[in-house]
This record gives structure tokens, sequence and C-alpha cells, in this order.
């Protein structure tokens, strides 16, 4: 059994599925072998369904366009980066020289897309079932979120009104870090309170990377 494997706790049958999932199309291109993308297109579609399937169950009296925005929330990219740390994915993936200088390692698109490539190949080694509580295992947090409407929650709002409560000051942003190309940029972006960081994420816009730093911050405080 792989590191990886013991990470998310499923030994593969197929140990080709997981290999090729990893692979990413840079470090194919180098070695002229097969790449993920084919994978991450099951996975989408996987996880498009047992996304729907949960929502559809557990909340009976949403509309159609509501469970739909629910869902795109669920499996936006960034959403599926925050979920991937939990298994360290970007450490497993294999990219080429260029893509891994120019921070692929840790881009939000980079990581969505083997997400879903390893969702994949979860679902064909092992079957639906499998594949449908390994991910709502995963990802309980976000659908205990979903289901309480905090995906939808103003973090930045809600540690500034918690800071004015307590006479704590203001909470400023800053970014500590940006790479990545101009169609796929990597924000890392940090709460500062009184010069000392209490809160740090990062997003593929400025926008998502300061909801998820201000969220850390809440936790935290």
């Amino acid at each position: 059994m792989t590191e990886f494997e013991k990470k998310i706790g499923y030994e593969f049958k197929d140990k080709s599925l997981i290999s090729r999932a990893l692979t990413h199309s840079s470090y194919a291109n180098e070695r002229k072998i097969g790449n993920n993308e084919r994978l991450e297109f099951v996975g989408d579609s996987v996880l498009g369904l047992i996304t729907a399937e949960y929502l559809f169950k557990s909340l009976k009296n949403q509309h159609e366009g509501s469970l739909t925005k629910l869902r795109a929330s669920l499996v936006c990219e960034q959403s599926l980066f925050d979920i991937s740390k939990k298994i360290e994915l970007s450490k497993y993936i294999l990219l080429g020289h260029g893509e891994e200088i120019s921070g692929g390692r840790e881009r939000p698109s980079v990581i969505s897309d083997a997400f879903e490539a390893v969702l994949a190949a979860i679902y064909l080694d092992a079957g639906l079932d499998f594949a449908r509580k390994w991910l709502l295992n995963l990802m309980s947090d976000a659908f205990e979120d979903a289901l309480s409407g905090n995906r939808n929650r103003d973090y930045k709002t809600e540690l500034q009104e918690y800071l004015q409560r307590e006479r704590l000051g203001r909470v400023n942003y800053r970014v500590a870090a940006e790479s990545g190309p101009d169609h796929d940029k990597r924000f890392e972006i940090e709460a500062v309170l009184d010069g000392k960081v209490i809160g740090k994420a990062i997003g593929s816009s400025k926008k998502d990377a300061e909801q998820s730093a201000a969220r850390e911050a809440i936790e935290k405080l």
C-alpha cells in the first residue's frame, strides 16, 4: 500500500488508475505517457452526481435554483482545493519541470483537477457506493456548512463585526504572494490585525482567498 493510498484510506486493486490520476499533463508530456485529464472528466460527473444526490435527499424543501447554487459552491475549484489539503494531495501530484517551478503544486486549478481524477479512480476501482462514502466523509464539513447555510456566509463582514464588538481594531488584507499566468492566478492572502497575521489562505481570486482567510481568523478567535 503506497503512502498516498494510506493517506486516502483506500488500496487500489488497479494501481494504474491512481498513478494516472496523479499524473499532470506537464509531466506526461515530458515523458510521453498518459495524463489524468480523462479521469478528471469522469470525476467531474461523479462529483456532481454525489453532491446533487446528497443535497436532494438532505434539503427536501429547497427549490432547484437553491440546490444548483449550493452544488456549485461545493464543487467549485476553490472548494476542491481546500478539501484536497486534508489528504495533502498537492504533495503527490507528478508535475513537469516547468509547471513545478511556476508554482503549479499550489495552483488551485491543478489541485482541483487532480482531486476529480482521484475521485474517478476510486469510482472506477471500487464502485459508486464506496466513492460516495469516501467523498461524503472527506467533505463532511463542507456539506454540513451547506445544510446550515454557511456556504453563503460573508466571513469578512462577520470578522470585522466581531472585532468591532470586542474593540480589537480593524483587520486588513494583504497579498503575501502571487503566482501563475494571467489566466490562472494564485493569490496568498493574509488577514492582519495590529501587525499580526490572524488568518491566511490561498485562492484563485483575491476575493475567495480573503473570505477563506477571514474564516480561518474567525475559527482561531
